[in-house]
């Protein structure tokens, strides 16, 4: 059993910045990936930004150069730093962690509940 538990959000002007948080805790074997998905009302649930076990990392383009996605030094712990926020930014972000178990060769998202992040123009 896996729990997987986001922080962060708030309510911010255009042009702030916000730090989102993640943990991953239980039995963890290997971790695949982590990433933030975010779901603004009346729009698909889309990825925002995912990091690899290897330390790669991929970013949907509206938010390239603005977001940054890291590991921290506690255990199973990403970060999202988002800079220059925007209206469209909105949303509630999400945070995934995909999870492979050797003795299976299965992997299996776990996901958080939801951070609010609510940008004012």
């Amino acid at each position: 059993q896996v729990q997987v538990v986001e922080s962060g959000g708030g309510l911010v002007q255009a042009g702030a910045s916000l730090r989102l948080s993640c943990a991953a805790s239980g039995i963890i074997l290997s971790i695949n990936t982590m990433a933030w998905y975010r779901q603004a009302p009346g729009k698909q649930r889309e990825l925002v930004a995912l990091i690899t076990s290897g330390g790669n990392t991929n970013y949907v383009d509206s938010v390239k150069g603005r977001f940054t996605i890291s590991r921290a030094n506690v255990k199973n712990t990403v970060h999202l730093q988002m800079n220059g926020l925007k209206p469209e930014d909105t949303a509630v972000y999400y945070c995934n962690a995909n999870l492979y178990y050797p003795g299976t060769g299965r992997y299996d998202d776990y996901w958080g509940q939801g951070t609010h992040v609510t940008v004012s123009s």
